[in-house]
């Protein structure tokens, strides 16, 4: 039956986006409908503030985002439905059955419709997946928005999968551990680090444009974390548009890079753009090796089980004395 609600759903399609497009999940009041059931599975807070329950163990599950499917796939789930970056960006191996049901940002509702959910995985920072809130709604379909930035979001959300797929043990291996690999890593950089915090620039380049990053980003918070001065976090402006006067100024003792999209065009790109500034090449970090592109895979997409190589990574780049 809901099968058939799902795709009569799919004719009026137009009209309920138009209903709900612009409005964030915690704005949709008739989802706190689903904490309603009293007999529930298992419910939980997802990160937009929405009440979700499931009434049983789903077994359909789509994934809206290369590494959430990935998250769900490390707490032992096979999910019915992926967006094409599992493929062409984390080079997943899914199962045969397993359909590609668009883009991140360009889903089909329809495929998902077809596929007959009964739970969704969605992010809270992809507009697209905020506008599709209203229609699961109506159709009853389970659906939860997640953030994950760092590490504890990426626990939180292994958590919340390995519940659901009854795999405590995956918890374990792909969480708990690398937990414990991370608080080995600062432990050792807390006890052994210099009184002077290196100070680091970070820039994500992409093949039309290039900033610096603050503490909010990924790769910003796992250098935090390891005991950095990041430059960009002092200097607002550097947020916008890279000052090469400011950059100067600052000498920061590393600069990290990291690219989206095609990674040859924005190192290009950076080349003929900032890096052609005579100055580049006073900069302490370049003229000492310092000047570090890293690994999409580690520091641009989100590492999930590979979290700790992440932060062993730049430690061994930062303290090369105490990570040999």
């Amino acid at each position: 039956m809901r099968r058939l609600a799902a795709l009569a759903l799919a004719g009026v399609l137009a009209l309920v986006l138009l209903a709900g497009c612009g409005q964030k999940p915690a704005e949709q009041g008739s989802s706190s409908s689903q904490s309603a059931q009293a007999e529930a599975f298992y419910s939980f807070t997802d990160d937009s503030g929405r009440e979700v329950s499931l009434e049983s163990q789903p077994q359909r599950v789509v994934a809206l985002m290369g590494s959430y499917a990935e998250t769900w796939m490390l707490a032992g789930g096979v999910p019915v439905g992926v967006t094409e970056d599992v493929i062409s960006e984390r080079g997943l191996t899914v199962g045969e059955e397993t359909k590609v049901i668009g883009t991140v940002k360009g889903p089909s509702t329809e495929e998902i419709l077809n596929l007959d959910p009964d739970f969704i995985l969605l992010s809270t920072d992809v507009a697209e997946h905020v506008e599709l809130d209203g229609m699961l709604t109506q159709a009853g379909i389970p659906h939860a928005y997640f953030k994950v930035e760092n590490f504890e979001d990426y626990l939180n959300m292994l958590k919340i999968c390995t519940d659901l797929t009854g795999r405590a043990d995956l918890y374990e291996e792909n969480g708990i551990a690398v937990q414990a690999q991370i608080d080995a890593i600062l432990e050792k950089v807390q006890e052994n680090r210099p009184e002077e915090q290196p100070t680091v620039l970070f820039i994500r380049a992409l093949s039309t444009t290039a900033k610096a990053k603050s503490d909010d980003n990924m790769t910003c918070r796992i250098l935090k974390d390891l005991g950095t001065d990041n430059i960009a976090a002092r200097h607002d402006s550097l947020l916008e548009e890279l000052s090469m006067e400011t950059i100067l100024a600052e000498d920061p003792d590393y600069i990290f890079v990291t690219t989206m999209g095609n990674s040859q065009k924005a190192i290009d790109a950076l080349k003929a753009g900032i890096q052609s500034n005579p100055a580049w090449g006073s900069l302490s970090a370049v003229q000492n090796g310092r000047y570090v592109v890293l690994p999409k895979e580690l520091f641009h997409y989100k590492p999930n089980a590979r979290w700790a190589e992440s932060y062993e990574y730049l430690a061994k780049i930062l303290y090369p004395d105490l990570f040999a």
